[in-house]
């Protein structure tokens, strides 16, 4: 796999939500499926939302790919203070219909804190990973 010219924000959410780098952090998993080392993740979060650092939504829809044996989806947004309208904008893009575009990528990019720049270079690479995955 070829590496980002940028610092990728995976587990790393907290540390850059901290410094003012990152101001939504997005996780999404079937409910009761979360693994241990998540929840432990998100219990580093907990003093953070307690001393209103950061804030924490969640949020649950039911599971409609009969596929994925779970019965809904639990999803957890953290934000920063004054940035909980991404939490909104991010629960929107999540539940937009029709397919997942570009344009999609891309918001979903800019919400969880990267630059135009990343972001394209985000979409450019899944561009040619969808391509070669086609020959």
């Amino acid at each position: 796999m070829e590496r980002p010219p940028y610092l990728i924000h995976t587990n790393r959410e907290l540390g850059l939500m901290l410094v003012g780098r990152k101001s939504l952090a997005y996780f999404s998993e079937g409910e009761g499926f979360w693994p241990d080392g998540v929840l432990r993740y998100f219990r580093m979060f907990d003093r953070y939302v307690a001393a209103d650092r950061i804030i924490r939504a969640d949020r649950f829809q039911p599971n409609i790919r009969p596929e994925i044996k779970v019965e809904r989806w639990h999803h957890v947004l953290f934000a920063l203070p004054g940035e909980e309208h991404r939490i909104e904008a991010m629960w929107e893009l999540k539940n937009s219909d029709g397919p997942w575009t570009d344009e999609h990528e891309r918001r979903e990019g800019l919400l969880l804190g990267y630059t135009p720049e990343q972001c394209d270079w985000w979409i450019a690479y899944c561009q040619r990973f969808r391509e070669e995955g086609k020959q």
